[in-house]
Parts: structure tokens; C-alpha cells; sequence
């Protein structure tokens, strides 16, 4: 083990370890796709964004690009935008710079040095727009209650949540449902939130999207165990699994696994854990929202839907959703 393997075995988190060793001991062996946002892997993702396969991102660009006039129109002066999942925060400046004299940005994502890295540039597009970035995983549902602590009054101005990307369908609904009731919660009384909601349920453009022919996605997928041997000690084999997406017509999803392609023998922080030829880690979900079935979600955590503007094709939406909460 050299220098750099045992700095990072020193600073892993425990989460990490205790996701890890919890999901690889269930029946259908699974890792969060949280943990799929190291650096690196948040790194692969951009990559990702820009492939032809990949719609969602071409698409919600295309749509914001198209009505974030329309959209910025229902917010009144010195917003606060708290934006779930920045990453590399590039959308972020089709709305910020929209709005009239926004007063704070609010990104929050799991990885701290390219939540950092990206907000350089932004810092020197909005030098008079207050900027308060969160490390926190987002998607422990707890975490949220944190985000409040860290806004300004509401009287300084609207709160407005960010969630691009169509993150939401990496929640189950009823997951769904539950953070965006505690995101109105944390956000308070008479919040917007803009989000973006992958609505296509055509396999042959899904499994693309999430299995493209140079391999982008397979090594992101792929760099999840990377990271598990690097952080915990495993001795994962990168070459003897392959990156695999599905598509759950029943579900709703496409599901993202790493299939071993042999049976063989894993060790992470000394415990072993055993595979069969085909058996499977299930990393990530990807829930689709055709129709009215988003807004019906929405209105279910305490949402009303005021606006929504669709992609050509009706790929993929934009929803502008008001607090209904008291």
C-alpha cells in the first residue's frame, strides 16, 4: 500500500464504510448511488452530460435556455436559490442570471472538493450574490433539517430550491415524497422550487442514456468500487465486473448494476463477502414521471404545481412547484 492508498483509508467516511458493508450483506447486494460522487466519479458525470446518448441534460438546457425568463417572472427580488446536488453547478448561471438581483446561492453536494472547484467560476459571474455551499448528503433525509440553519431571513427575499438533472427519480417515490415535504419545511411557507423530471418511458432511448457505446457510464459506475478499494480497503477486481442498465417497465426505472462476472470472493474492511457468476450490486434507480404522475407526487409533499414546460418530444420537464404548507 503506498502513501496516497493509506491518506485515504485514514480519512474515509464511516457512512461510507457502514453503507458499504451494509448493502453488500443484503440478499440483492446494493451501494447508494450517493457514494457514486466521489471526486472522480463527479468528474465521469460531466463527461456524461455532454454524451449524444444522454438526453436529459441536452433537453433541460434546451427547455431553460427556452423559459427561464417565463419561469424568473413568478420570483420576486433577492431570492435565495439552494440548489440539491450543484456538482459542477453549469445550469446554475441560466437561472441565477434571470433573476433580479438574486441575494444568496446555496449549493449543496456530498463532494467537497468539486462543490468548491465549481463555485470559482460562478463567484466572478455574480460577485454581488452571496455564497454559503453546504457539504452534506442530501439524500439522508435528516440532513435537510441542516439546510434552514444555514439561509438567510425570509425577509430578505423568496427561497427558491434548485433541482436539475432529474436527481428526484433517484429517490423511490414514497422517498420522494418525504424529501420534498422536508424540503418545504426547510425552505419555509411560500418557497418555489424549480425541478427537472426525466418523463420518457421508451427503453430504446433510456438504456442508451445510461449505457453509451464509449463506455462513459460503465466507468463511472465502475469507479464506485474503485473508490471502495481505495477509501476501505477492498480488493475489488475492476475487470471482473461489467456495467449493466435496466430497464423496470414495472417499476418505472432504469436501474444501474455492477454484474460479477465470475463467482469469486470480496474483501472490504476485513469482511468477505461472496458473489456468484451474474450476481449483481444494484448502484442507482432512475424513476420516470410521465403525464400528470409528477405533479400528483408533488402535490402529495405539500406542493402545488404553477408552471411546467416540456422538452421536444415530451422527453423530459421542467416544473415550477409553489409551497402549499401553511
Amino acid at each position: 500500500m503506498n502513501l496516497m492508498d493509506t491518506l485515504e483509508l485514514a480519512k474515509f467516511d464511516p457512512q461510507f464504510a457502514a453503507d458499504v458493508l451494509e448493502g453488500l450483506s443484503r440478499p440483492q447486494k446494493t451501494i447508494p448511488c450517493t457514494w457514486l460522487y466521489d471526486r472522480r466519479g463527479s468528474e465521469i458525470f460531466v463527461e456524461i452530460t455532454d454524451l449524444q446518448e444522454y438526453y436529459p441534460t441536452r433537453s433541460e438546457i434546451a427547455i431553460l435556455k427556452r423559459s427561464v425568463a417565463e419561469i424568473a417572472a413568478h420570483i420576486a427580488p433577492h431570492a435565495t436559490v439552494v440548489e440539491f446536488g450543484s456538482g459542477s453547478s453549469f445550469k446554475t448561471p441560466l437561472l441565477l442570471g434571470a433573476l433580479k438581483q438574486p441575494h444568496a446561492y446555496v449549493p449543496i453536494d456530498i463532494s467537497a472538493e468539486f462543490l468548491h472547484d465549481s463555485l470559482v467560476p460562478l463567484r466572478a459571474q455574480f460577485p454581488k450574490v452571496r455564497f454559503a455551499p453546504l457539504v452534506l448528503d442530501f439524500s439522508k433525509l435528516d440532513a435537510i433539517r441542516e439546510v434552514r440553519h444555514a439561509l438567510p431571513p425570509a425577509s430578505t427575499g423568496p427561497r427558491v430550491g434548485f433541482f436539475p438533472g432529474s436527481t428526484i427519480g433517484n429517490f423511490t417515490p414514497a422517498e420522494a415524497t418525504v424529501f420534498l415535504r422536508r424540503v418545504a419545511d426547510a425552505l419555509g411557507p411560500g418557497a418555489l422550487m424549480v425541478i427537472g423530471v426525466d418523463s420518457t418511458t421508451d427503453a430504446q432511448l433510456l438504456i442508451p442514456a445510461y449505457d453509451d457505446a464509449r463506455g462513459v457510464t460503465a466507468a463511472f459506475n465502475l469507479n464506485l468500487l474503485a473508490r471502495v478499494n481505495r477509501e476501505l480497503g477492498g480488493n475489488f477486481h475492476l475487470e471482473d465486473f461489467q456495467h449493466e442498465a435496466r430497464y423496470n417497465a414495472r417499476e418505472g426505472r432504469v436501474e444501474m448494476h455492477l454484474v460479477s462476472r465470475c463467482g469469486q470472493d470480496v474483501e472490504v474492511q476485513d469482511r468477505a463477502f461472496s458473489f456468484s457468476a451474474g450476481e449483481t450490486i444494484h448502484t442507482e434507480n432512475s424513476y420516470k414521471y410521465g403525464g400528470a404522475r409528477f405533479a400528483q407526487l408533488a402535490a402529495a409533499a405539500g406542493w402545488e404545481e404553477i408552471g411546467k414546460w416540456m422538452g421536444t418530444g415530451n422527453d423530459f420537464g421542467v416544473h415550477l412547484l409553489r409551497s402549499a404548507a401553511p
